[in-house]
């Protein structure tokens, strides 16, 4: 099943002319799942992917750059005539907020419409995964990062023993790879060790923090925030937020295989974050808005970053050659001025609750957890 990332924006507190503010597409399978909606996003979706019917939205925490673009989408969607259900999730406080956004979206929408306020370590469970809200340090306010966790999967299907134990080829083997006995032959015999499923962290805003680097420990992807680079660390510390290093040396504690950084501050043009990140952590990419990540099962390869160059080169049948050079944006004749502007109050400059169920199937489930605090 493809397992990917879609970079609609990511830039930190306020837009500039390359970077959108934060907002993930994640595509599993037929799923698309929104992590954050900062003001312009579907925008963004309209000048890259569409406007495409989310199945959900998983907001981080209700700083104005990571939630502004909802009201505005959830009234496109009614004019649209959708008719599918969708729920919003976020921190508790998400109700109040969003029932101060009705006067923008409306009261009488075509589609059922669900806010619901996740607790510390609380669990989504959905069809073949699941997605905790991991706390993060923001400051004073509730904030979550989210980590996504697929059930295992069935283990390799050793055809030649089934063979050699009498299974005939065809509907036999797909009955044993489904967990069924043929026969006297039981599934155990003819199939592997089971394999994990690929996790993915995204920590929203957040300053270096122990129960994130829990939550992604061996993360096929980590995708954390780096607002500055590490000689602004104090002013980080101040606003509660991380630097690239910061966010390397947490993605090489907690193991993981890919660091994907984001939330860049306009005073930078980005690449110097990336190779400041390298320095600790070899496996860093920083993405350009509509970038995306690739992340397919873990004996196949590992994830990678896809540029929207590339894609759009190979839509077009075009070779690899053709692609554009890899030059980070904001790094063009224009980028000092984009560097020199007013501060922003957020330090950027301007260029537990008990388990419980739910009509939708959220829950604190039983099994092992993606992480414990």
């Amino acid at each position: 099943m493809d397992l990917s990332l879609f970079f609609l924006g990511t830039a930190g507190s306020v837009p500039s002319a390359r970077r959108g503010l934060p907002a993930v597409l994640l595509s599993r399978g037929g799923e698309r799942l929104l992590f954050d909606c900062g003001e312009g996003t579907q925008r963004q979706m309209l000048r890259s992917v569409g406007l495409v019917d989310l199945d959900c939205v998983l907001i981080s925490h209700f700083h104005a750059d990571h939630w502004l673009g909802l009201p505005g989408m959830l009234k496109s969607f009614a004019l649209r005539e959708r008719s599918k259900p969708l729920t919003v999730y976020g921190p508790v406080g998400l109700q109040e907020l969003m029932g101060a956004m009705r006067v923008v979206y409306g009261r009488r929408l075509p589609y059922e419409l669900t806010f619901l306020e996740l607790e510390p370590w609380e669990e989504i469970e959905r069809d073949g995964y699941r997605i905790a809200a991991v706390p993060v340090n923001h400051g004073n306010r509730v904030a979550h990062g989210y980590a996504l966790l697929e059930d295992e999967r069935p283990g390799e299907f050793d055809r030649l023993t089934a063979e050699s134990l009498g299974v005939p080829a065809g509907p036999a083997f797909g009955a044993l790879q489904r967990g069924e006995i043929v026969g006297t032959v039981r599934p155990e015999q003819v199939m592997g060790p089971a394999r994990e499923g690929r996790r993915i962290v995204i920590s929203g805003d957040t300053a270096p923090f122990q129960a994130l680097a829990i939550a992604a420990h061996r993360a096929d992807v980590l995708v954390h925030e780096a607002t500055f680079a590490e000689d602004e660390r104090e002013r980080a510390r101040e606003t509660m937020h991380s630097t690239a290093r910061q966010a390397a040396e947490l993605a090489l504690e907690a193991e993981v295989k890919l660091l994907v950084l984001t939330h860049v501050s306009n005073r930078y043009s980005g690449g110097e974050l990336r190779e400041e990140a390298r320095a600790v952590f070899p496996a860093t990419e920083l993405p350009r808005d509509f970038d995306s990540i690739e992340v397919p099962f873990p004996e196949r390869a590992g994830a990678r970053l896809v540029r929207w160059s590339e894609r759009q080169a190979s839509e077009r049948g075009e070779a690899a050659g053709e692609q554009e050079p890899d030059v980070e944006p904001g790094s063009g004749p224009d980028a000092a001025s984009e560097a020199t502007a007013q501060a922003h109050p957020d330090g950027h400059t301007l260029k537990g609750t008990p388990s419980r169920a739910h009509p939708d199937g959220r829950k604190q489930p039983e099994k092992q957890p993606i992480a414990s605090p």
